[in-house]
């Protein structure tokens, strides 16, 4: 196996060193061989480290203990070994980047504080660094983790170690910059599932060649598959349509490069076809895996091909990045018309790639599980329907309407944007039970089959994470917390130029809602089970202090991120402190909607908790003659000196014998 991925590696760097000769000139060959190849290297090492533990983590079954098997324990060391070629390509491309961007020799650049300052200065040197470290975090890692948990949560590190490369490439800049990232952000995501999960199949179909757990990890890998080659060629499609005119698709060498990826997108697509055509319906029929150990042989090497490519396409600016957009759309990615008057609120969309096809998802998703229970006969109230998809539509409304339009460039409309992620949404999400519904429309693996969603679900929701983070100090601390630190530490004024750092801002700001309003009104079982009052007090606890923050904010006399707001100079918005005070009467003023749906939603479940505590009461009088209230008030005669010990009940004595 080793062989086959040595070959793929010669074979990405030649690709990618040849495509890029030919539309380089000589001035840029200096750095062109090391970067790219390093460039090469280290997404290659990312993909077979995020493939490992996809495999180790979903593929094989662990041992019921939770800890890992011999199958996933053989892929975690893979994910390993992947992780230190990762860690030592992105210090490789570190460097050559700082050559590339000041033009020196890299002998000049090779010293501590060179580099330090080159990091400092060059985003696409920080990522690299950042890579670096996340690849060395799971290399470490991999070493002494055992359990099935602890593999998740560095699969889920994994996964976060690509996005510093997606954000600062040439998709980062210009026009619709935030199209083109959000869907390179999906695309590579999606790539590095299917290719490195291929890999890491390859590699277990070479040590065991039939069985069930051949079955399990083939039939899941060609799901998985088949979902990460439609999200590559959505998101592709898109991103080589925000970046390049369709005129310059057959002029141009960006457009030839996208060409030959669509084209390289389109064999493997093929191959994905052949593979649950007939591999896999051979291994599920009882055959081994030897059909599928070389048809993916070759479909490796292809892979391989279109990471050379796609190196290659990473190092070509695209034909129009030489013009520059006008101001607002050059920072933002997209231009604004007018102020944000309630008609363009409400009607002028720019759909998020990210949250608003999360928001669909969602709900489509929920409303599969809802049908799979009636067709069986179960019922499922329709308040926790309405609810989840009134919450997905609150989410796409944020996210995808003029809201999410107007909120990178407008601090009142952003703090808009932000209490309806984090305290109108989250409290619609909480009430439709989502882990609920998926706990009784997911099928259970059993005591003898592989664990599957339900049990992954299970896994989570019982994790120490959960635990920890839905504790009800820390859940206060992380939802009224944020505030201050993001609005008055200075984080703010560094992230709101950054639209990476928004689409981070939107997921703290639903994720923190949700951990503190499940505990305190969610349907589905909490990892801590608070009593009514704790709950009731959680919510009252957390008014003051969005109370106050509100206050600060109306009479601040300094602007939140003043520089950037400058910069992007809206006319119908140069009184920037009037607008700051606007977000901060509208954080003071839009949690009395939530805390009414909370307050109510509290005071009906804390009812109905009451009238079946009554009920359970009632069963158990019945079945026990109402044994508990007999020794009861006896207890309260004896303490009102109506009875001594030795005196026997009037009532029983007077019964007839």
């Amino acid at each position: 196996m080793l062989p086959l991925i040595a070959i793929g590696i010669l074979l990405a760097v030649l690709a990618a060193v040849f495509l890029l000769s030919l539309t380089l000139g000589d001035d840029a060959r200096s750095t062109l061989y090391g970067l790219t190849t390093a460039r090469v290297i280290a997404e290659i090492g990312m993909v077979l480290t995020i493939g490992s533990l996809l495999f180790a983590t979903f593929m094989v079954s662990p041992q019921r203990s939770g800890t890992l098997d011999v199958n996933g324990y053989a892929a975690l060391r893979t994910a390993g070994l992947a992780a230190v070629l990762w860690c030592a390509a992105s210090l490789a491309a570190l460097v050559y980047t700082g050559a590339d961007a000041v033009e020196k020799p890299v002998s000049e650049v090779l010293n501590a504080d060179t580099l330090l300052s080159l990091v400092g200065i060059i985003e696409q040197a920080k990522a690299w660094l950042i890579t670096a470290l996340v690849a060395l975090v799971i290399a470490i890692g991999t070493r002494f983790v055992l359990s099935w948990g602890l593999t998740a949560a560095l699969f889920g590190l994994a996964l976060f170690g690509l996005t510093p490369i997606a954000v600062t490439g040439h998709s980062s800049s210009g026009g619709q910059h935030d199209l083109a990232t959000n869907s390179l952000l999906l695309h590579l995501v999606a790539a590095s599932l299917w290719v490195g999960g291929l890999v890491a199949l390859l590699v277990f179909g070479r040590r065991v060649t039939t069985g069930s757990g051949l079955r399990l990890a083939a039939t899941r890998f060609s799901a998985t598959a088949l979902v990460c080659w439609i999200v590559m060629a959505v998101s592709g499609v898109l991103n080589a349509w925000v970046r390049l005119p369709v005129e310059d698709l057959f002029t141009t060498d960006y457009g030839l490069l996208v060409v030959a990826k669509i084209a390289a997108l389109g064999v493997l697509g093929l191959f994905g076809f052949a593979h649950r055509q007939r591999t896999v319906a051979a291994i599920e029929a009882g055959g081994s895996s030897n059909l599928l150990v070389r048809l993916a042989a070759v479909e490796v090497l292809v892979m391989c091909l279109t990471i050379g490519i796609a190196a290659a396409l990473a190092r070509t600016p695209p034909p129009g990045e030489g013009v520059l957009p006008e101001r607002i759309e050059a920072i933002l990615g997209y231009p604004l018309d007018g102020p944000p008057t309630l008609g363009a609120l409400l009607t002028d969309w720019r759909f998020d790639i990210i949250f608003g096809t999360l928001a669909i998802t969602m709900a489509v998703l929920y409303l599969l599980g809802v049908r799979r229970l009636r067709a069986r006969g179960d019922a499922w109230p329709v308040g926790r329907t309405v609810a989840w998809v009134l919450g997905c539509l609150v989410l796409l409304v944020a996210t995808s309407s003029g809201f999410g339009r107007y909120a990178p460039a407008m601090f009142s409309v952003h703090m808009e944007t932000h209490m309806m992620l984090s305290m109108l949404a989250p409290v619609l999400l909480v009430l439709g039970g989502p882990v609920t519904l998926a706990l009784r429309a997911l099928p259970v693996a059993g005591r003898d089959g592989a664990p599957g969603p339900r049990e992954w679900l299970l896994a989570a929701v019982r994790s120490p994470v959960s635990k920890a983070l839905t504790q009800p100090v820390v859940a206060l601390v992380l939802f009224v917390g944020s505030f201050y630190v993001l609005y008055f530490s200075g984080l703010f004024e560094v992230a709101v130029e950054e639209h990476w750092a928004h689409l981070l801002m939107n997921a703290h700001f639903l994720i923190v809602g949700y951990l503190f309003y499940w505990p305190v009104i969610g349907v589905d079982p909490s990892p801590r089970r608070l009593p009514h009052v704790a709950r009731l007090g959680m919510v009252f606890a957390s008014l003051p202090f969005h109370a106050f923050f509100g206050v600060i904010m109306m009479s601040s006399q300094t602007v939140v991120g003043e520089p950037f707001y400058r910069a992007l100079g809206l006319p119908w918005a140069a009184d920037l402190l009037a607008d700051q005070r606007l977000g901060g009467g509208i954080a003071w003023a839009a949690g009395e909607v939530p805390l009414l749906i909370v307050l109510v939603a509290l005071l009906v479940q804390w009812a109905k908790a009451d009238d079946r505590e009554a009920r359970r009461a009632d069963r158990r009088a019945d079945d026990d003659g109402d044994a508990e209230r007999t020794a009861y008030n006896a207890m309260l005669r004896k303490l009102s000196g109506g009875q001594r010990d030795d005196e026997p009940d009037k009532q029983q004595a007077d019964a007839p014998g």
